[in-house]
């Protein structure tokens, strides 16, 4: 929030309070500098480390990261600078030091500089009479154009710009400098070129040239000799420069450092001659006009210099002071009060009627102007550099020319300023604040201005300016909450805390609502006077309030309970909130409303929604879907009143309340405004309205709002429009549609035995299926949902004819595969309608969930568990199989809870297995879903579910101690155990299968996991031959099973696991045993799944697999080999390509199936050979090698892919 200047280097930077909560928490938790034996250590190693280009990056990036780290607290460096600086400079000093050494010694004290600031390291530098010389030699060593050493001429110039302090005439220094025929330059011109070549060079060596030109030229001997010719310089350089080329504004920018330094470090009566010139000459630049943000800062920062030069140095004797600065007075006054302070007051006033007068220079006056331009700048160092200048002159000025510039300032809050202007208005009010430039008598001047800053919001495009703006305004109330005594601002107190709360908790940046929350809580500590306020802050601190949601919904209704925020906090939700840009802020301002409802429920009846409902249906589509929705959540927090109080919600609404919430849909029906882009804010705001209003028994029942052509018109046509609108809104809206229509079919489509009338219940039934079969996918998935939402009179005797038309939507047909949305709100209809009617066992299907059809319903939600549907967007089965799990969940619970009798085993078994497998799939969200579902089933015990397979080895496994620490997500911790279910017959199939596609997968954390705890398992049951038969027989029927499926992705990922598992030796114990029946069975089962395929990643696969089978014993090698020539002949190239080198690497690997004799020369054919080439000759390369390795030849067929 508030800003100062920077004393580490000089520079006028921003400043903010409200930093990030990460760097909040690990700033300020240093205590002393740790590492000063590890610093010592790597200083005096780099004699042996400078040589070795690896060891010195290392060496220096160790350094680095140990002085970075006190960025935030240097001054705990302050006892150590100085052994540093000695430990370096007899590195510098030694004339045995090669010059690598001596570079990489300055580039540590440039580290040491960059995080202390050179003002304080500077002062260590050794300044004697005997220093000067030696540095000015190392100057002759330099080479301004090596731009890997600017380290070293930077901390030379600053190093000889201390030098430049020692008493003496510097003619004494130069002895006789005729020496040997010719005339050596003297030590002050020597000086004086060396600062004016480094003013001009492209890095940082710049800004130390300017130090050592501040500090050399307003030496008593220098300023008489060189001080008007070097200005003379400066300004025709300045002046022949240009800022429209890249070399121009570097020359200028040394220009403006150098002359900047010197108008703040030299005397005023040695710089006044100048002043004017220097200011004609800065004028004539036309800085503000330059794009270059560093040089117009650099012009405000020069002329606020000049307008101190032509100002005589005094403290305004005006000005207002907040009590003393001697404690013995202060003391003495403390227990006399208003009086003390009515004294004080009246000695400065005195003293200010005796004020000496003097004449102000004419230049000030262009000097203020630029310093007000420069408040309106586009960039905010430029702003916040003019607020220092305007606060700084200011207080050099008379009383009335003072208040001028306040008037002057105030200008800059007219809306016709932009937020640059309102911004640096605001920054110059707190410097002059905080100065006791701003007399108490202009607060009444000020105070409405900063309130409105305090809201400030401009919408600019898809976004708004202004947080600046606030975030300033925050800082001017807190520098005044330090400047000022609590009686100036007690008439101002409950303005300004109730704008700062409202900031606090509503504003929409985080920044700002920091901000408020601070200047706040310094108000409430230097003034005392805030209402509530300890009470407040520690529900508003600092950290409170970094939360949004938090501050809408919870502080706010905290602070409200206080009556003199109540109104206010209400009134800038109204007027400010609820039209806001960002939909967001809208929708959590309606709800802040609505929490506030009971706080003020009279004021929300006869101020608010009279307010309310014009807005509601106005020209702004903004106010009209915050004013909507606003209404929607005031009545029903009027209704949550009402009911406690055990009163109608009518005694809170009248006849033309009443009136204008129907209208609203009427009238927005009327002008269409549910069409286009501005319907897709209408459409779910009014749903919102339709839900609220039926929530809270508005007694609309015989209206005409209720018939088909009102509100249940709106709903039909959001979903019947749900194709036609953007994808960002649809979810909103489809949501918003479903939740209105239950809301409206439980409150009005009933009577008082809460049955419908036939007619609407059939209508309506008829209607919403119908839709069900749309050619639309968005349709689907709507009316799917609105069914689900149904009440149950309204489903009562049509439960058939509803699953029935579910079951469509859920099955997959060829003409709508990819309607993967419908099927998934289908399976979430499914198990909402089974719930809304509830379970019977011995009851009607039409009417309840009951023997005849929970089989049905089962084979609806379990055939979603194998939905793997693929297009452009990805694996879009998985939300299918997601909304699968919640939905068997959701109806097994139901059955367990209610009818547990009808849950057989075959049903759990089928459950469970499906369930496992998910939880051995690759996709981490769905397989954290279907691993939370599958242990609810396990350790549900209300009561516990029936005829779960293994239930006591799935205790073991999963433990319920570890049930809810398990992170499903983490690969690392899933696959572990969801591979002991391996071990588990009923289970063994379908884990499996899920752990297929994650071991054969691209993820890489998933397949390293997946893996491991495969191959895990199988060194287990390494030595048990039954297992291994069992668990090889399960993995032929999974081949077996999805042999040339593609639809279900299994093959390649399949091809990929036994590559592995071949590597990593997992059927060692078969491939003792000459033709082992399982190997001939895999190897039957990779031709088949090869066999015509044009799929690369298949047929690459499927080489490594055959590489990885030629470890089997017996006649396998030689029909192994024969597929392997057998692609090495595919019509692919690329194919060929990589069985020739996974043949070759095969060879390598296992030697000992081809003759010694013949190995080398198969080696070569099989490098050598370009298998890229055409057929033919491939084809003679290949056969070659057959008759070397004596395999039979494939035979060329006539049709087909392989030869």
């Amino acid at each position: 929030m508030a800003l100062s200047e920077m004393e580490g280097d000089g520079s006028e930077e921003e400043q903010s309070g409200c930093q990030e909560p990460d760097v909040i928490a690990s700033g300020n938790i240093l205590e002393s500098f740790t590492e000063s034996q590890e610093i010592r250590g790597l200083i005096n190693n780099l004699r042996g480390v400078y040589g070795d280009q690896g060891t010195r990056e290392v060496t220096t990036e160790k350094f680095i990261v140990i002085m970075d780290k006190y960025q935030e607290q240097p001054h705990l460096l302050d006892s150590h600078l100085e052994w540093m600086m000695h430990l370096l400079l007899d590195i510098v000093r030694d004339n045995s030091s090669p010059s690598p050494l001596v570079h990489l010694a300055f580039k540590f004290l440039y580290i040491i500089t960059k995080v202390r600031g050179y003002k304080i390291f500077l002062q260590l530098f050794p300044h004697e009479v005997a220093d000067v010389q030696p540095v000015l030699d190392m100057f002759a060593d330099q080479n301004p154009k090596d731009y890997e050493t600017w380290e070293t001429r930077y901390m030379l110039l600053l190093w000889l710009s201390m030098t430049c302090l020692i008493p003496f005439d510097l003619a004494r220094l130069d002895g006789n400098i005729l020496s040997e025929g010719h005339t050596r330059m003297p030590i002050m011109d020597r000086i004086l070129k060396i600062a004016k070549s480094y003013l001009v060079v492209s890095d940082k060596a710049r800004d130390a040239a300017a130090v050592l030109v501040s500090r050399f030229i307003t030496r008593p001997d220098v300023k008489q000799k060189r001080m008007a010719n070097f200005l003379d310089w400066a300004l025709s350089t300045l002046s022949k420069s240009s800022f429209q080329t890249m070399e121009g504004t570097i020359v200028m920018d040394g220009m403006l450092q150098a002359l900047a330094q010197l108008f703040k470090h030299g005397k005023r009566d040695d710089c006044l001659p100048y002043a004017s010139t220097v200011l004609e000459c800065l004028d004539n630049c036309k800085l503000s006009e330059s794009n270059q943000t560093l040089l117009r800062k650099l012009g405000v920062k020069l002329v606020q210099r000049l307008g101190l030069t032509f100002l005589k140095p005094k403290v305004a004797k005006w000005r207002y002071q907040r009590g003393c600065r001697s404690l013995a007075t202060n003391l003495q006054f403390s227990g006399q009060g208003a009086v003390a302070q009515n004294l004080v007051t009246a000695a400065v006033a005195a003293a200010a009627d005796v004020e000496e007068e003097y004449d102000i220079p004419g230049e000030v006056e262009n000097v203020i102007e630029q310093l007000l331009v420069g408040l309106k700048d586009k960039d905010t160092i430029v702003r916040w550099s003019a607020a220092k200048g305007v606060g700084r002159i200011t207080g050099r000025l008379p009383k009335e020319l003072a208040d001028d510039v306040v008037g002057s300032l105030l200008d800059c809050f007219s809306f016709q300023e932009t937020d640059n202007s309102w911004h640096g208005g605001c920054l110059a009010l707190a410097e002059l604040g905080r100065r006791g430039l701003l007399l108490p008598s202009r607060i009444v001047d000020v105070v409405p201005v900063i309130l409105k800053a305090l809201t400030y919001d401009e919408k600019r495009g898809a976004c708004s300016v202004g947080s600046n703006v606030r975030d300033a305004a925050c800082y001017v109330c807190w520098a005044f909450a330090r400047a000022y005594d609590p009686l100036e601002l007690k008439p101002f107190v409950n303005q300004i805390s109730s704008a700062l709360i409202i900031a606090a908790v509503f504003d929409r940046d985080i920044n700002c609502r920091r901000a408020a929350s601070a200047a706040f809580q310094e108000n409430v500590g230097r003034q005392g006077t805030f209402p509530h306020g300890i009470d407040i802050l520690t529900a508003a601190d600092y950290f409170a309030v970094g939360n949004r949601v938090n501050c809408f919904l919870n502080i706010s209704v905290y602070i409200a309970s206080f009556p003199e925020y109540t109104q206010a906090m209400i009134d800038h939700l109204v007027n400010m909130k609820i039209n806001h840009w960002d939909g967001v802020i809208r929708e959590l301002s309606t709800k802040a409303l609505r929490n506030l409802t009971p706080q003020a429920p009279e004021y929300m009846t006869n101020v608010v929604l009279p307010k309310l409902l014009p807005l509601a249906v106005g020209p702004d589509l903004h106010i009209r879907h915050g004013a909507i929705l606003a209404c929607a959540e005031i009545t029903h927090a009027l209704y949550k009143l009402a009911a406690e109080n055990n009163r109608s919600i009518t005694n809170y609404f009248d006849g033309k309340s009443l009136e204008g919430l129907k209208q609203i849909h009427w009238e927005l029906c009327s002008r269409q405004l549910y069409r286009g882009l501005g319907g897709e804010l209408m459409r779910p705001a009014v749903c919102t309205l339709i839900e609220k209003l039926s929530l809270s028994k508005m007694p609309f029942r015989e209206d005409r709002i209720i018939a088909p052509e009102g509100w249940q018109w709106l709903i039909n046509d959001s979903l019947r429009s749900l194709p036609l609108v953007s994808s960002t809104t649809r979810q909103q809206i489809k949501e918003a549609a479903v939740s209105a229509l239950a809301a409206l079919c439980n409150e009005y489509y009933s009577n008082e035995q809460r049955e419908a009338s036939p007619a609407l219940q059939g209508e309506l039934l008829e209607q919403y299926i119908s839709e069900l079969q749309n050619t639309e996918e968005m349709i689907r998935c709507g009316f799917s949902l609105a069914l689900g939402a149904f009440p149950r009179f309204l489903l009562k005797g049509k439960l058939q004819q509803v699953l029935q038309s579910l079951k469509k939507v859920t099955c997959i047909s060829d003409k709508h595969v990819s309607f993967a949305e419908s099927r998934r709100d289908g399976l979430k209809a499914i198990a909402k309608v089974c719930q809304t009617v509830g379970v019977k066992r011995e009851g009607s299907q039409d009417e309840f969930v009951c023997k005849d059809n929970v089989v049905q319903i089962y084979t609806m939600l379990l055939n979603g568990m194998s939905d793997y549907t693929t297009d452009s967007r990805g694996d879009v089965g998985a939300w299918v199989r997601e909304a699968a799990m919640t939905s068997l969940m959701e109806v097994t619970l139901l059955l367990v809870q209610n009818e547990p009798e009808m849950l057989d085993a075959n049903i759990c078994e089928q459950i469970m297995c499906c369930l496992a497998q998910q939880s051995a799939e690759k996709i981490d969200r769905f397989r954290a879903h279907a691993g939370s579902v599958f242990l609810n089933f396990l350790y549900y015990d209300n009561p516990p579910v029936p005829h779960i397979p293994h239930r006591e080895e799935l205790e073991r496994i999963f433990p319920r101690s570890e049930a809810v620490t398990l992170n499903w997500n983490a690969p690392s911790q899933a696959f572990p155990r969801i591979t002991q279910l391996l071990g588990l017959p009923t289970y063994r199939y379908h884990v499996l299968l899920g752990l297929t596609v994650s071991v054969g997968g691209l993820t890489e954390t998933t397949v390293r996991y997946s893996a491991q705890s495969l191959f895990d398992y199988m060194k287990k049951i390494q030595n048990n031959p039954c297992a291994m038969n069992t668990f090889c027989e399960t993995l032929l029927r999974v081949f077996e099973d999805n042999l040339l499926n593609d639809r279900l992705r299994v093959s390649v990922p399949l091809l990929k696991m036994l590559d592995q598992m071949l590597a990593n030796g997992c059927f060692d114990i078969f491939t003792t045993e000459e033709n082992h029946p399982f190997a001939l069975k895999l190897l039957t089962l990779c031709k088949e799944e090869i066999k015509k395929s044009k799929d690369i990643q298949k047929l690459r696969s499927s080489i490594a697999v055959f590489c990885g089978m030629i470890q089997f014993q017996g006649d396998m090698r030689e029909k192994v080999l024969f597929q392997l020539f057998l692609l090495l002949c595919h019509p692919f190239p690329v194919i060929r390509k990589t069985a020739a080198s996974q043949v070759y690497e095969m060879l390598i690997t296992y030697s000992d199936i081809v003759d010694p004799d013949i190995l080398d020369e198969v080696m070569t054919v099989l490098s050598d050979t370009s298998w890229d080439a055409e057929l033919p000759l491939v084809r003679e390369k290949r056969n070659f090698l057959c008759d070397l390795m004596k395999v039979p030849k494939p035979q060329l067929v006539s049709k087909g892919l392989c030869c």
